[in-house]
């Protein structure tokens, strides 16, 4: 970012943004919080079973044909890494 470059108007009005969000940083800071302990919410993974869905050869040929892209019985999509 150092190489950005910024006409001087521009780094007066970025100059205003961090001078009023820090200003907004500090009145939080300073809120009175009261005597209260933070808990988190009771936190719950939602597990469900795995279940077998049998489709049709006909439903699952026109599944796979809808499909942008096809390898064999699979729908072929891009490598994510």
């Amino acid at each position: 970012m150092a190489r950005i470059r910024l006409s001087d108007s521009e780094k007066e009005g970025l100059a205003k943004d961090v001078d009023s969000i820090l200003t907004y940083v500090d009145q939080i800071k300073a809120a009175p919080i009261g005597d209260f302990e933070v808990q988190a919410g009771a936190v719950k993974n939602v597990m469900r079973k795995d279940a077998v869905v049998t489709t049709s050869a006909e439903d699952r040929e026109r599944i796979l044909d809808e499909a942008p892209k096809r390898e064999g019985d699979f729908v072929a999509v891009k490598k994510i890494l």
